[in-house]
């Protein structure tokens, strides 16, 4: 579908959120590092946090937050989310309560500021090209989980080209069946309509994030691996 172009709008995104979202960006970024060296990684979360929610409201999209009851900010687990925008990046870091790493791509390291940012905080570079470091970055990941964290991935991969939910990957499955922690399925609606991945025009809207009940994962295998894979789908595409 077309984007209608307001060029009231556009001079706003131009003039005003693009240096201002450029700025925070950076900020959040050198302030993220500097905690790094505290030793506390509760402190590298705080800027993150806010720099997602002033984004959202630079650009006037509203989050609305269901079922945040459904899971306990002290416990461990692996959060899996659909990905429609970069919005959702903004929407995890804004009104995820839990402590949390990522499992990111590889080539977001490149990224000034924000990589090295995300490698200070503990986030985890998974490079799919390469199998073995893709295994080992897993391995990683499990070892964090061990101290407290949870995981958040999203299970597509990539963002969704045409605003449906694609195939998920088995990666987030195979933690949870090595360390039996508790999947949150995660829907994230609104964000392909607020920025798709095809254009760099914000749209002001509204994104729902909504928190499903965890699924158990103690008799997750490799033999029913599929199952969980499909139950965690649905869960998600139920939100959407």
């Amino acid at each position: 579908m077309k984007r209608t172009i307001n060029p009231f709008w556009l001079l706003y995104l131009v003039l005003v959120f693009l240096p201002l979202g450029a700025f925070v960006t950076v900020a959040a970024s050198i302030l993220t590092i500097m905690f790094s060296f505290i030793g506390d990684y509760r402190w590298c979360y705080m800027p993150a946090k806010y720099w997602g929610r002033l984004l959202c409201r630079l650009s006037f999209v509203r989050v609305d937050v269901i079922g945040r009851s459904n899971y306990d900010k002290d416990q461990s687990y692996i959060f899996v989310a659909n990905h429609q925008s970069i919005y959702d990046i903004f929407v995890i870091y804004g009104w995820l309560i839990n402590k949390f790493k990522w499992i990111m791509k590889n080539s977001l390291r490149k990224i000034p500021f924000v990589g090295f940012a995300c490698h200070k905080a503990g986030h985890i570079f998974i490079d799919r090209s390469n199998p073995i470091r893709a295994k080992r970055s897993i391995d990683e990941a499990e070892k964090k989980l061990r101290n407290g964290s949870s995981i958040v991935i999203f299970a597509e991969g990539s963002r969704t080209k045409t605003g449906r939910l694609g195939a998920f990957k088995r990666g987030a499955f195979k933690i949870a069946e090595d360390l039996r922690l508790p999947i949150v399925p995660v829907s994230i609606d609104g964000a392909f309509d607020v920025l798709p991945a095809s254009s760099c025009y914000v749209i002001p809207g509204r994104i729902t994030v909504t928190f499903h009940e965890p699924i158990d994962t103690q008799d997750l295998d490799r033999s029913n691996m599929d199952e969980f894979i499909l139950r965690t789908r649905a869960a998600i595409e139920s939100g959407l």
